[in-house]
């Protein structure tokens, strides 16, 4: 699969301060890619890196494979929804978008239809005549996500976008932002990590200017080879029985829980350890409750910032 975008040992300093310290990031076209890390990680950096807006000390910035940022070459193919933007409060909601539609190098029948269906898309039709100055938190921000889609750019950088947004409206957007999957590359930075995981396909976990990690969601979250098991309330669960009985499987019981995970890289196939977890809790007459398949991606990431070991079977 080609690649969207690629920094390669990326470094920018605001003094003495390394925000990217020699940065690897591949965004494969037509992903929704997450960007997952922690406050001063660098990610809202890398974004105005790739944008444009800031000039890397040093390493490489590729978009679509043509190198870093470029005006004559990039203008209406990449667009950035900044962390805490701002519009001039006196603009009027489609002036507005017109004149970011402009900037993107719309036609003028392009750019009529374009704001008419951006505007229903984050449900601000009705303000379409309004100030910026009387919209709400949430309004404007909605504001500020039909601006990043506008004239429909190969490369979408969204930092935070669903930050304010009430319930309805995030899970609204949530879905606007999977039906590009395919059709745009959007690289998504967020400390929700509920919304990245809801809504990408690849994500990497940086910290300190650095990639940590990046791969696949369901490899990151091991759909395929982790399982846990929630019994009743005050099940004593048999863990000498599933170490004896599951050579290379490793245990891990919920602190105050009934509640074990079991982790099979590559020794047994879901379907089959499964089929023998169920058993032996049947012939054992313990209640199941509830079967989950992989773990989440807030535990993956916390997984990274030290755990204690689990039981090993033997």
């Amino acid at each position: 699969m080609s690649a969207a975008l690629e920094l390669k040992g990326v470094v920018k300093s605001y003094g003495k301060i390394r925000a990217l310290d020699g940065l690897d990031l591949t965004i494969p076209a037509g992903a929704i890619f997450g960007l997952v890390g922690s406050n001063g990680a660098g990610k809202t950096t890398a974004m105005a890196v790739v944008a444009g807006l800031l000039r890397p000390a040093a390493g490489r910035v590729s978009l679509f494979g043509e190198g870093p940022f470029a005006a004559e070459r990039h203008a209406g193919r990449v667009s950035l929804l900044p962390q805490d933007s701002r519009f001039p409060p006196h603009a009027r909601v489609a002036d507005l978008l017109r004149f970011y539609g402009q900037l993107q190098g719309l036609g003028a029948g392009d750019l009529e239809n374009s704001i008419g269906g951006l505007l229903d898309w984050v449900h601000l039709t009705d303000r379409r005549l309004s100030p910026v100055k009387t919209l709400s938190h949430g309004m404007n921000r909605r504001l500020a996500i039909a601006q990043a889609f506008l004239g429909s750019p190969e490369l979408v950088l969204l930092d935070e976008p669903l930050n304010g947004l009430d319930p309805v409206e995030a899970a609204r957007v949530r879905d606007m932002i999977r039906q590009r999957r395919g059709l745009q590359s959007v690289v998504i930075s967020s400390h929700n990590l509920a919304d990245i995981e809801a809504l990408c396909d690849t994500v990497a976990f940086i910290e300190k200017g650095r990639l940590v990690r990046q791969d696949a969601l369901e490899v990151i979250t091991q759909q395929c080879h982790r399982l846990t098991y929630v019994l009743s309330p005050g099940t004593v669960i048999p863990l000498q029985s599933l170490a004896e009985s599951f050579p290379g499987v490793t245990w891990e019981p919920a602190a105050g829980k009934a509640e074990i995970t079991a982790t099979f890289p590559g020794r047994y196939t879901t379907e089959e350890l499964n089929g023998r977890v169920l058993r032996l809790f049947l012939e054992a007459g313990l209640g199941i409750l509830e079967i989950r398949r992989g773990s989440d991606l807030e535990t993956e990431y916390l997984r990274l910032h030290a755990t204690p070991p689990p039981l090993q079977g033997r």
